[in-house]
């Protein structure tokens, strides 16, 4: 056993091996009790100034030497002017009133691991009574093992919000947040826990974007949190899952309303909204997700409800941290992302009056839904039914192709094995850099072709010879249009790369555009690559280790292998939503639907994204005829399907002469865009299904596991 002297030598060499800064805010708080400038101390330091605000607010940490320069700073100015009262047991150091507005500025902590508690984080012991007026804070039990601490991982706190974006509430009355921290919450009702979330949990989440709004606080209600609560554990009777609610006569529902506080249109479902108007310019909003409700679709959030509420608390941590706090489905969230990132108004001061109004912000796609135009809509719209149109529709979709058996050569049919490759989030990737329509559209009769123009074309394509052992590029089916019919300016601006004359017949074009969904893929490709990254797939593998490293990712960590699998469901989902159709059995044909009120009712930009997702496929499927001479099997969506004579895609993809992959083709890689292995069988197997009119690229994992169709 160690001797206490050889313990305290290994804490003490710990202790050495790296300066440990106090808290962002709190290196504020100690440079103006100072009274030195960020300006003056980034002389000092011979830095820059933004390079001081990045310390101070945890964009990013100094390095040698100036962090130990910057260290010895701070400690001095610590023994000058130490902070008063009771040290806050929560990462800000400053924990406001709920009923005092806070400046706007957030602050990101240090970065916590899904499975470790912030070490420099003061605890509260049961000595140190809880700050007045506030929850009471105890450190929440991690029997996992911790996650690498990487720095795309921050908890983005804020002055108002100190304990996180969320927390699990179960039924003893611990509330796991965030950063392995557990609030104890009193509450008996519904509207005692939606007072204490407001008044007194310090939860909720920063703006992203500096024209949005601050995301609502979350709580997540286990079944025995829920009966405690006075809801049920289960609601029953219902045929579909997305019109469960809880009757309007439910005494809880009743409570709710005898609190004075609403319930929007959808009720108290899995995942409800509860607030009363805004006061001050402050919103008042709850939002809780019951998790015996089935709140968390297995699809979605795999294993994640059957997880502690601890873990439960950290996997939903990580996602709001990278991607937004959940607020319905994950389809909702990527919806709403794209609104958070990209908010339709504008703070701007009226030139007469000097007051300030809300204004259009200019990116954005506004406050007002906007019918599209005839060929863009679905057939059951008002636009379609109103104005009896009957000159079709896009059929921008996926690929769902499958060769012609009878064109497989012998040479092909004697290899031994089918390898399946996948695109990462093939949508996202389509969605960088895309120009979509921001305004209403226009008709124009026999138009120049204008591939900068994001809209609607009437084109006849249908005379353009395409080699059969490809799919064409130009329907979803693969098989060769016939006649004129609508496309997407991807789809057409593909035929004229190929080197085809293209001359529309009609077109609904649009006046103002923009790269709408840049931010939102940004976010989402950054939460994408990093949570990879956490599972031990980074950039810097070879070809080789990414295959092994793949191969065992979901096993290094579930939880976070479920974020992964909510990221993707985000991405998928939420360009869904950009068309999303009538539901109900009750519907009835040019009745307007619920989802047309949004403004993000936006088929033309879902048609964008997938056509440009279809092209870059076929683009690639193309150069690996030019570079290996190799023809698809199959497609579906992102997967494709080769013969192959060994059981690895290293068996087939081009590479150069020096071992480096050759751009064009199929490429492995973790970033969006780049293929992964989606698994192998045997080539006979495959023949087989081809020969049923079946596609093995939806079989292709083997066990019948059905692919989604597309990420």
């Amino acid at each position: 056993m160690a001797s206490e002297e050889e313990l305290f030598a290994s804490v003490d060499a710990l202790l050495e091996a790296e300066p440990q800064l106090p808290h962002p805010a709190e290196r504020a708080r100690l440079r103006e009790a100072a009274g030195i400038t960020q300006a003056r101390l980034a002389t000092a330091l011979k830095t820059t100034t933004q390079s001081v605000k990045n310390w101070e607010n945890g964009r990013s940490e100094p390095k040698s030497p100036r962090l130990e320069a910057y260290q010895r700073l701070l400690n001095g100015w610590a023994a000058k002017y130490p902070a008063h009262g009771t040290p806050v047991t929560v990462p800000a150091p400053l924990l406001p009133s709920p009923q005092q507005e806070t400046p706007s500025t957030a602050f990101t902590a240090p970065a916590p691991a899904l499975h470790e508690t912030d070490a420099t984080a003061p605890v509260q012991t049961p000595d140190t009574p809880a700050p007045q007026g506030h929850p009471t804070l105890r450190p929440a039990a991690l029997p996992h093992p911790p996650v690498k601490n990487r720095a795309a991982q921050p908890l983005d706190t804020h002055l108002r919000f100190p304990h996180g974006p969320l927390a699990v509430l179960d039924g003893d009355g611990s509330a796991y947040a965030t950063a392995g921290i557990v609030l104890d919450c009193p509450a008996a009702t519904i509207p005692e826990l939606v007072e204490w979330t407001l008044e007194e949990s310090g939860l909720g989440a920063a703006k992203l974007h500096r024209n949005g709004k601050h995301a609502d606080p979350l709580i997540v209600l286990t079944a025995s949190a829920a009966v405690k609560l006075g809801l049920p554990e289960h609601l029953e009777g219902h045929e579909q899952r997305r019109s469960l609610r809880l009757p309007a006569d439910h005494p809880v529902v009743k409570q709710v309303a005898k609190a004075k506080w609403n319930l929007t249109q959808r009720g108290f479902g899995p995942w409800a909204r509860i607030y009363r108007p805004a006061q001050s310019g402050r919103r008042q909003c709850v939002q809780l997700a019951v998790l015996s409700w089935d709140a968390l679709d297995e699809r979605s959030w795999p294993g994640v409800a059957q997880m502690e509420p601890a873990d439960i608390a950290r996997v939903l941590g990580v996602y709001a941290t990278r991607v937004i706090t959940p607020r319905g489905s994950t389809a909702v969230c990527g919806l709403e992302l794209m609104t958070a990132l990209r908010p339709p108004t504008r703070a701007l001061q009226d030139k007469e009056t000097g007051n300030w109004v809300s204004g259009h912000n200019p990116g954005s796609v506004g406050t007002e839904p906007m019918d599209p135009a005839p060929p863009e809509a679905t057939p059951e719209h008002p636009v379609v039914v109103n104005s009896g149109w009957s000159g079709g529709f896009l059929d921008e979709e996926a690929y769902q192709w499958v060769r012609d058996v009878d064109l497989l050569t012998g040479q092909e049919a004697a290899l031994p094995w089918a390898v399946g490759l996948d695109l990462n989030t093939a949508f996202l990737a389509a969605s960088a850099r895309l120009t979509v329509g921001l305004s209403a559209p226009d008709h124009f009769y026999a138009p120049t072709f204008n591939p900068k123009i994001p809209g609607s074309w009437l084109v006849d394509l249908s005379r353009i010879e395409t080699d059969p052992r490809l799919p064409s590029p130009f329907t979803p089916s693969g098989i060769r249009p016939q006649g004129p019919a609508w496309y997407q300016t991807h789809t057409v601006a593909y035929a004229q790369e190929l080197g085809h004359n293209v001359a529309p017949i009609e077109a609904y074009l649009r006046r103002e555009t923009g790269a709408y969904l840049d931010p939102w893929h940004d976010r989402l490709k950054t939460a994408y690559v990093d949570t990879l990254a956490d599972l031990g797939v980074t950039k810097d593998l070879t070809d080789t280790e990414f295959l092994a490293a793949m191969e065992r990712h979901k096993d290094a960590d579930p939880a976070l292998a479920a974020v992964l699998a909510a990221i993707k469901a985000t991405i998928k989902g939420g360009i869904g939503k950009l068309r999303e159709r009538p539901q109900g059995r009750h519907y009835r044909q040019g009745e307007r639907w619920p989802a047309l009120e949004r403004p993000t009712w936006r088929p033309d930009i879902r048609a964008a994204v997938i056509s440009k997702a279809r092209v870059n496929m076929h683009r690639k499927l193309n150069n690996m005829v030019k570079m290996t001479g190799l023809y698809p099997l199959a497609v579906l969506s992102d997967c494709v399907v080769y013969p192959s004579p060994g059981r690895s895609p290293l068996d087939f993809l081009p590479y150069s002469a020096s071992g480096k992959p050759q751009p064009g083709g199929f490429r492995l890689g973790p970033t969006p865009g780049l293929a992964k292995l989606e698994g192998i069988q045997d080539l006979a197997w495959a023949v087989d299904l081809m020969e049923q009119g079946l596609n093995p690229a939806r079989h292709i994992k083997g066990g019948d596991a059905v692919m989604d169709d597309g990420e």
